[in-house]
Parts: structure tokens; sequence; C-alpha cells
């Protein structure tokens, strides 16, 4: 037992030894977080500008647009059939060609229909030669009819004969028209301006006029047609500018451009033209109304069977005050704006009009002039200080900077 104490006693003064000896280094420890915590709260009180991007509120015209998805429809699409039977002798057009009212596409042996109008124009010259005999002999009736040497009833006779040959004559003439027609059918020309599309027909086929399959179709592209819709809720908007004029209407890229190239990128701009058309009726099963509108398609952007985004034009807002939309907050009593005033902002209701992804008119709320945050808004409250940033997104000289001396670095450290 004895010797157990010895043992306790002599950790005792071991552990006390310990704990002397370590004391300086724990004080220290302390002092210096307790320093560094007296330090830090200074700069916890004194929280630095939020950084925003700003834009000056601008009085100026703005154009009401109506948006829409539309497919591009030739203006003119014919299909060029064969009217008469035969073989196809020649085809004249090339796949792709841009052709003219009345130029020669192709040809279909003439020969069975050249026969026919001579046949039909010899059997007409053989009637008229009757037709001037019966004539005579009608002359000759009609003068021994009134010395009484003939009968009255021969008269007429002959002169019946001669009227029926007179509508024979006219009856051939009826035939070598149509012969003649049929023979015109023979030369096939273009009956409009217009693109060749792909042949379907090669030369040599026998072409029939009830045959299902074109020898090819030409489609006008100058000028061409967007056929789109809007909703119903637009009509009155689509009337209004129609009564004041041709509304402009401007068709845009619609895809995203993903096969790359040097073409016009997605939302670009393709064509302007003007509103054509506006259907008599709503589709009552989609709502909707139907439009036309006309474009002169002079670079051929435009293509038979594509889809553009369409916006119509339907009003021009004069003078009034615009801010970009990226400034409009939304919150539980409505919309509203953030000022800028000098290096705080001001919390201000906001009542807007007309607005799109790039702008918003404002009614009430914010003056020409004005500057408001357009990035950066939701960070901030009424009264906070802000650092408007310049146009390369850096804050401007006079705002502190965490890399100069003086106050501006320790609550530029003590904040980060």
């Amino acid at each position: 037992m004895k010797r157990i104490g010895l043992i306790v006693a002599a950790l005792l003064v071991l552990g006390g030894l310990a704990y002397w000896a370590l004391r300086p280094a724990a004080d220290a420890a302390t002092t210096q977080a307790g320093q560094g915590i007296r330090r830090g709260r200074p700069g916890m009180g004194d929280s630095p500008p939020v950084p925003v991007l700003a834009a000056v509120a601008m009085a100026q015209d703005v154009p009401v647009y109506l948006d829409g998805l539309g497919t591009v429809q030739a203006f003119n699409q014919v299909q060029v059939r064969a009217q008469v039977d035969g073989p196809l002798l020649e085809v004249r057009f090339r796949e792709g060609q841009d052709v003219t009212r009345g130029e020669v596409l192709a040809r279909i042996d003439p020969r069975p229909y050249q026969a026919s109008l001579d046949g039909v124009t010899a059997k007409k010259q053989q009637d008229e030669a009757t037709l001037a005999n019966a004539r005579l002999d009608a002359g000759r009736y009609a003068k021994l009819a009134a010395t009484a040497y003939s009968s009255a009833q021969q008269a007429d006779t002959a002169r019946s004969q001669v009227t029926q040959l007179e509508a024979q004559v006219r009856g051939d003439q009826a035939q070598i028209d149509t012969a003649r027609t049929n023979l015109g059918y023979t030369t096939i020309l273009a009956p409009i301006d217009g693109r060749v599309g792909i042949r379907q027909v090669d030369a040599g086929n026998l072409v029939r006029a009830g045959d299902p399959t074109p020898i090819t179709v030409i489609t006008q592209l100058k000028p061409i047609t967007v056929v789109f819709t809007l909703p119903q809720q637009s009509l009155p908007q689509v009337v209004a500018a129609m009564q004041a004029g041709s509304p402009e209407v401007v068709a845009l890229r619609a895809d995203n451009g993903a096969g790359g190239g040097a073409g016009p990128a997605r939302g670009a701009i393709l064509e302007r033209g003007k509103l054509a058309v506006l259907d008599n009726q709503v589709d009552p099963t989609t709502g909707t109304i139907k439009l036309k509108a006309t474009f002169p398609n002079a670079s051929l952007l435009l293509w038979p069977g594509g889809f553009v985004n369409v916006r119509l034009l339907v009003q021009t807002l004069p003078g009034v005050t615009t801010i970009p939309s990226a400034a409009v907050q939304r919150g539980p009593r409505g919309t509203f704006v953030f000022v800028v005033n000098g290096q705080t902002v001001q919390r201000r209701e906001l009542t807007t009009g007309f607005e799109d992804e790039a702008l918003a008119v404002v009614l009430e709320g914010v003056k020409a002039g004005e500057q408001v945050v357009t990035d950066g808004a939701q960070r901030l409250s009424d009264g906070a200080k802000i650092a408007v940033a310049g146009p390369d997104g850096n804050a401007p000289d006079a705002a502190p900077r965490a890399d100069r001396g003086g106050p501006g670095t320790r609550r530029g450290r003590t904040g980060s």
C-alpha cells in the first residue's frame, strides 16, 4: 500500500510540472484568438458595398410585336403534267433551273395529233365545197319557185340543206380547234415564272394525261408567302393594325443553326414583308387565327416548307419610358425596381405596360434619365450600399479594393 501511495504522489508531481510548462503557450493562443475576434467584429458591422450593374431609363418609341410560328409556302406552285398521251421525246429543262412563263420544258410526239388536225381540216374543206354548191341550188330553186316553174317545197328543202351544211362546217371548225389544241399540248410550256424541281419522268417514257406523277413541279420563290397563327385574343390588335395600313411582318430564323456554316444565326432577321391576308374565321379546335404574309425573298433565304419565327408589328408606342426587362423584380406585393441614388439604392413599386425579353415600358415608378439596377438585385434591400460596375464588369476606381492600404484593406479582408 505504501508503494502505491508513492506512485500516485509521483504522478501528481509530474502532472503539475507539465501544466506549468504548457500554460504560457495556451495563454498566448487564447490571447491571439481573442485579438482576432476583436479585430473581426468591427468589420462585420461595416459590410462592403454590393457590386451591381445598372442601366439608364430611356424615353423612346417602342414597336409592339406579336410573335408566332409560321410555315413558308410558295407564292404559286404548279405540277407540270402531260395533257395528251404519247412518248416523251425530250426534256429541255435542268433540275433546279429558273424558268420564265412560256418557256419550253418538254415535247411529246406530235405526229398523231398533227395527222388528226390535217384530217379534220380536209373534212371542213369538203363540207365547205358541198355548202357552196347547196347555196347555188337554193338560189336556183328560189328563182324557179318565184316564176312557178318549181314548187315552194323544193325551194324550202334547198334552203334547209344549206343550213345543215353551215352547221356541219361549224362543227368541222370545232374539231379543227380541238385537234390544234391537242397538238399544242405536245409542247409543254412553263405556266409561271419559278424554279423547276427534281425531274420525275425521263425522256423516252410514255406519258398519259391521267398520270398521277407529274413530270416536274415549278415553284415561284419571288415573292413568297408565310402562313402563321396567333391566339384569337390578338384579333382586335391585328384588325386595328390592318385598318391603319399594311402591317410589317418580320421573318426570323427558327432553328438553332447547329449545322454550322455561314448562314444567319438563330433569331436573325431573314426577310421583311407585309401582312396580306387575315383568315375569315377563328379555328375552333385550336382557338387561333390564321394569317398570311408576303415577302420579296430577294436573297432566297425563305424556302417553301421551312419553319420561321414571325413577328407582326401591330402598334408603335411613341415616347414612352423604358428600362431593361432584367431590372424588373417581382415580389409578393407586385413588381418593383431598385433605383440608384448615389452610392445606395431605393426600392420603388413599379407599374409596367408592354414587356418583352429586351425591355419593359414603365407606366409609373421610374422617370427617364434615372438609373436602375439590372444585375445583382437579389442581394439588395432598400437603402443598401452599392458599387456600380463599369462596362467591363469591374468596380469603379472610387470603390475600395482589397489590395489598397488603409481601412479599405481591413474591411475587404474581414468581409472575405
